[in-house]
């Protein structure tokens, strides 16, 4: 049997990822087998535009309530340290750098790739800014490839 992929993330992120899959399975679900039966009453499945959408959505649904179930069954839940070990970069905290040289300070949290979104600020530890920031210190300068061209930042602060 393959050994299935662990998915860091949050108790916030896992409880984001329990409450839609309770949404596809109770609302989403009833809704798309609701709009097959519609588009079945237009009669010949051959050429029926709106079963083969309602069809292709259904598989879509489907699909993400097994990617889910797999996530939620497969998640390492981030602890939240206690300790005040703040002193160096690592999955679960938050990190603020000053590009250099012109300076624009940036802060990031360092999350599992489920929970993502930087336009929350929440980074995947799979990201190139973050692989080059884990383990890192306060103080440190670091050069980071990204798809844009190089990056050097400073570390402001981890918390």
């Amino acid at each position: 049997m393959a050994i299935e992929k662990e998915y860091p993330m949050t108790k916030e992120g896992k409880l984001k990822l329990e409450q839609e899959l309770e949404q596809l399975k109770t609302v989403k679900r009833k809704e798309v087998v609701e709009r097959i039966k519609i588009a079945r009453s237009f009669g010949d499945l051959s050429e029926n535009s709106e079963y083969d959408s309602a069809k292709e959505e259904q598989a879509f649904v489907e699909g993400r309530i097994t990617t889910i179930e797999n996530m939620i069954r497969n998640a390492k839940i981030i602890e939240e340290s206690n300790d005040s070990n703040t002193d160096t970069v690592a999955l679960g905290k938050s990190v603020t750098f000053v590009e250099l040289p012109n300076g624009d300070e940036e802060t990031y949290s360092i999350v599992g790739s489920v929970e993502a979104d930087p336009f929350e600020g929440k980074i995947s530890n799979d990201s190139p800014i973050a692989k080059s920031l884990i383990g890192k210190r306060v103080g440190d300068k670091v050069s980071i490839m990204t798809p844009g061209g190089e990056m050097s930042v400073k570390i402001v602060s981890i918390s």
